[in-house]
């Protein structure tokens, strides 16, 4: 997959221009609405057709007064089930709104959040012989994770472990938690793992330059 480094800084000025849209015109926090916060004909941020098929997600980070940053909130899609246009604005709204980890962003806060936008690739079921052999294939710093078993499913994008300084072993340990899992469920024979990589973007600092993050 190639991503234009246009298109990622698009995608990233089109989710900060929604949130603070959203967050200005309606009231009423966690309001599921998508509609004239954006405009799907707006030239400024139309994405190219190297989007297509794309999943995305939306990561807000607080800016602390010692410049380190917290998740305040991540949403988004695995899956290309719309255009990556009306997929990113409704992960924007949903990730300043409605994950439930936080509270509601409030306008103000904008000032002090760093936006972040993962492109995805489609995700691909991981094929081996014994689950051991995961611990080869997967790649920390490459692959982001999609968990599922029987009673639930995961998913890590691929800059977690890498911030988190996670190993093979830690990272799937942990997106077995993420699934509501014990920690070895990845070993059991109907579990089924699946990757994609993703071009990540970000602001350098809230409203600040977009930058492709390299891990």
């Amino acid at each position: 997959m190639m991503i234009l480094d246009e298109d990622g800084e698009k995608a990233v000025r089109l989710a900060r221009r929604v949130v603070d849209a959203h967050l200005t015109e309606f009231a009423s926090p966690g309001t599921a609405y998508v509609g004239d916060a954006s405009n799907d004909n707006d030239d400024n941020y139309e994405l190219s057709r190297n989007t297509e098929g794309c999943g995305v997600f939306v990561t807000l980070n607080y800016l602390d007064s010692h410049k380190q940053e917290h998740l305040r909130g991540c949403i988004g899609f695995p899956s290309a089930e719309k255009s990556l246009y009306r997929s990113l604005i409704e992960a924007s709204i949903a990730a300043a709104t409605q994950d439930p980890r936080f509270s509601p962003v409030d306008k103000k806060e904008l000032a002090d959040i760093v936006f972040e936008v993962s492109i995805l690739t489609p995700p691909v079921e991981i094929k081996v012989q014994n689950p051991m052999d995961y611990l080869n294939v997967i790649k920390v710093g490459r692959d982001g994770l999609i968990l599922t078993w029987r009673d639930g499913s995961g998913l890590l994008l691929p800059q977690v472990p890498v911030e988190l300084k996670w190993d093979t072993e830690e990272y799937l340990a942990n997106l077995c938690y993420k699934a509501g899992a014990p920690p070895d469920i990845w070993l059991m024979s109907d579990s089924k793992l699946f990757s994609f990589q993703a071009s990540i973007y970000k602001e350098s600092c809230p409203k600040g330059d977009v930058v492709r993050v390299r891990l």
